[in-house]
């Protein structure tokens, strides 16, 4: 433990951040208004293309929140969710009284399956409960079939929120990832591919949308010269220190982007040859990933018993980070009791799965460590 920690992916600043937080110290734009704001904004609307409206604000959890509030969810109403992602894509789903209704993943891409995902819509129908929107994550920075989900979403009337919290860079069909949905949700949460610290955004498709989310995120204040307010509103705007910070990682996004894939050529060099061990990649040449963490599944029956837990420890007797796949959300204690609808891809995914160091900024003599520490577990 004597080697510097290896981060699984840590913030890596461009150069001008500092300078555009110090303008806001400069200007007095502390608040949650500011040059800023604005650059960042248009910086993101200008990057995703399509039309979209994008509204930054505190978290991607809160654009999740305020997505479902926009799409009309209320107490009692069910939303699909895609059952192999973080807790706080269905999280919010509990905040507004709602149920979630959680599906298993397809192996392609690891995201929603298309097959479970109709299976689900039927059945809930069926029993009078029709659902009223699908949450549907591009896992890892990998698209999910978007024509599949799309074409289902339109055939039921249903609404997509897509979350590309771990996307942002990532498009399919040459079209940006965040844009396909009837709104779009964005992380900058610290380990993300470019981040304010903390904060997020949500991407709409109307510049009335936009207007109603920040309105919202404002604590729904009314045009009046007091305080006046006709609906529940929220804090969760963006300051302008943290657009100032993400106005400095958008000049960079770009070869964020080519050095996150670069890491996955790495991994895909460090293993060829290795038994029992596959670095995900996508399935065709439609599907462009930022891989904003390069992931590996281990076969414990190809590899000679050696299985994720035991690559996990050997990284971690190194000060190296690297961690399971997410844990789906159909076997997590505080979701126990809410249906789920598939096999048990998600779950053998998360048995066989662990996420590599895959920053941006990793060194040479990082990478130098790595080597050693799968050399050592594979090859002795």
């Amino acid at each position: 433990m004597n080697n510097s920690k290896i981060w699984l992916s840590s913030p890596h600043m461009g150069g001008n951040e500092q300078k555009y937080v110090q303008e806001a110290f400069d200007s007095n734009w502390v608040a949650p208004l500011g040059p800023n704001l604005s650059y960042f904004q248009d910086g993101l609307t200008k990057y995703l293309e399509h039309g979209v409206f994008v509204a930054a604000l505190s978290s991607g959890t809160a654009a999740i929140h305020l997505g479902l509030i926009l799409l009309g969810i209320k107490p009692g109403d069910e939303v699909i969710c895609q059952s192999f992602t973080f807790s706080a894509s269905a999280n919010p789903i509990l905040y507004l009284g709602a149920t979630p209704v959680f599906i298993d993943s397809e192996p392609d891409t690891w995201n929603l399956c298309p097959i479970a995902l109709e299976q689900a819509i039927l059945d809930r129908i069926a029993k009078g409960r029709k659902p009223k929107a699908i949450i549907a994550v591009h896992l890892y920075g990998t698209p999910f079939k978007v024509d599949e989900i799309k074409a289902l979403s339109k055939k039921y009337g249903i609404p997509i929120l897509e979350d590309s919290a771990e996307a942002l860079g990532s498009s399919y069909k040459g079209q940006k990832c965040g844009t396909f949905g009837n709104f779009g949700v964005l992380s900058f949460n610290g380990n993300k591919i470019i981040t304010t610290s903390g904060g997020g955004a949500i991407v709409a498709n109307t510049q009335k949308l936009k207007n109603k989310a920040i309105f919202l995120a404002t604590q729904s204040r009314d045009d009046a010269p007091h305080y006046e307010h006709t609906e529940i509103g929220y804090n969760y705007r963006m300051s302008n220190i943290c657009a100032a910070i993400g106005r400095g990682q958008m000049e960079v996004l770009s070869e964020r982007v080519r050095m996150r894939r670069a890491m996955h050529d790495f991994y895909m060099s460090l293993f060829v040859g290795i038994q029992g061990v596959t670095v995900f990649e996508t399935p065709s040449e439609d599907y462009f990933s930022n891989y904003w963490l390069t992931t590996i599944l281990i076969d414990p029956e190809e590899s000679k018993g050696i299985n994720r837990e035991s690559v996990r420890m050997a990284f971690e007797a190194e000060n190296i980070d690297c961690r399971p796949l997410w844990k789906p959300m159909h076997l997590q204690p505080v979701f126990k009791l809410y249906p789920y609808y598939g096999s048990n891809v998600a779950e053998n995914l998360f048995k066989q799965g662990l996420c590599l160091p895959s920053g941006s900024n990793l060194t040479d003599e990082e990478r130098h460590r790595i080597t050693l520490v799968v050399n050592t577990i594979f090859k002795g």
